[in-house]
């Protein structure tokens, strides 16, 4: 019988808990290759809890840089990012950041011989961008794009997010997931911790029937999509 306790949650994001498949080799491969990039200024982009975030923590932990929202940037806080790290800075939903301070950190950036990473979920040329100077310096950056799971890649995310949260289920719970679910890595993060909410209310194993009742559930009460997680 499968014991589960309400334990707080762990989410892995050490380069051995980064699960590599065909839709983000490129984008990992990219973090490897710093600083030999073509541009001192690279973009990633693609769905919701495809990893972006992840990526951008592995290269703050390779490159000792910083990492900060978009929508949380400042004045203040590129006063600090330049005293601390010398401009090697990763911007998290950056095509949420306000306009003026993104194109005063990226040339922040280059006078300094820095790097800036930046993710969100479309590519630069695809955002609203008011500033002619700064969308003129983002379309020059390399853009990476991360694609949408296949089976095997949807399946270890499941099995991750399951593990992170002391979670171990049956592959006939697997299989029926991954045949019903929405394929993408944000639904894999939604449903693991519908599973893991219901487990612990109802005092019972995750079973297929358990996670029929949780898909359709779902389904009819969809969440709100979350700030980008490893994968």
């Amino acid at each position: 019988m499968q014991l589960t306790f309400d334990w707080s949650r762990r989410t892995g994001s050490s380069r051995n808990d980064f699960l590599i498949s065909d839709s983000n080799a490129a984008a990992l491969s990219w973090i490897d290759r710093w600083p030999d990039w073509p541009s001192r200024v690279l973009a990633l982009h693609g769905p919701a809890g495809c990893g972006k975030t992840h990526l951008l923590d592995l290269w703050c932990d390779q490159t000792s840089g910083l990492a900060v929202r978009g929508q949380m940037l400042s004045e203040d806080l590129l006063a600090v990012l330049a005293c601390e790290r010398g401009y090697r800075v990763a911007v998290d939903e950056a095509d949420r950041a306000p306009e003026r301070l993104l194109l005063h950190l990226q040339n922040l950036c280059l006078e300094s011989r820095g790097f800036l990473l930046l993710a969100a979920r479309r590519p630069p040329a695809a955002w609203s961008i008011g500033l002619p100077d700064l969308g003129s310096r983002l379309n020059a950056a390399l853009a990476v794009g991360i694609g949408s799971p296949d089976d095997t890649l949807l399946e270890a995310v499941l099995v991750k997010h399951f593990a992170d949260r002391q979670l171990r289920v049956a592959p006939a719970v697997l299989a029926h997931l991954i045949t019903h679910m929405e394929r993408s890595f944000a639904a894999a993060a939604d449903i693991t911790a519908r599973l893991d909410m219901a487990s612990l209310r109802d005092r019972r194993e995750i079973t297929v029937p358990l996670a029929r009742r949780i898909l359709s559930e779902a389904a009819a009460h969809p969440s709100s999509p979350s700030r980008d997680s490893g994968v």
